[in-house]
């Protein structure tokens, strides 16, 4: 099925079997952005949410994500992460919040959709602890910038 690798020759959803696959280093990074009114972003930057500290929480809710994404993704190979990263920044030219999600692991498949993860559940939380400020805000951007590691070797998005 053009190339598919998560069906079988009957067009069957199936886990991918990895486990001829050499263990190596691996690594990506994942974006997602909030675009909100500049007074949204401005209870953000001055700690006034009624909900605490936004960015704190989005970056706690990232990393725990990510060590969950194999039980919100159905075929996600459960990995043992080895570091999870992710950064929440004011951005007054969106305005909004930027988040980088970085995953890292040693093992035999990559991690771009457990970076993907916790970069969106980030920007999901965000819009959480601000919905009762603004309900128009957007999410965008989700997009792997980086990944490193296994047979396919390096992918940079382009423009990164």
């Amino acid at each position: 099925m053009s190339g598919l690798t998560h069906f079988d020759a009957e067009g069957r959803a199936v886990m991918v079997d990895v486990s001829g696959k050499p263990v190596t280093a691996r690594v990506a990074t994942a974006s997602a952005h909030v675009v909100m009114r500049p007074e949204t972003l401005a209870h953000v930057v001055q700690g006034t949410a009624k909900k605490g500290d936004v960015l704190g929480v989005a970056r706690l809710a990232g990393i725990m994500a990510a060590k969950k994404t194999s039980e919100l993704i159905p075929l996600c190979h459960p990995l043992p992460i080895t570091k999870v990263t992710v950064d929440l920044t004011p951005d007054e030219s969106l305005p909004g919040v930027r988040i980088l999600a970085e995953v890292k692991t040693t093992g035999q498949t990559g991690v771009e959709m457990e970076a993907l993860t916790a970069a969106s559940t980030a920007a999901l939380t965000v819009y959480d602890m601000l919905k009762a400020v603004e309900k128009s805000m957007e999410i965008g951007g989700i997009a792997v910038l980086r990944k490193e590691g296994g047979k396919s070797g390096t992918y940079v998005k382009d423009g990164t």
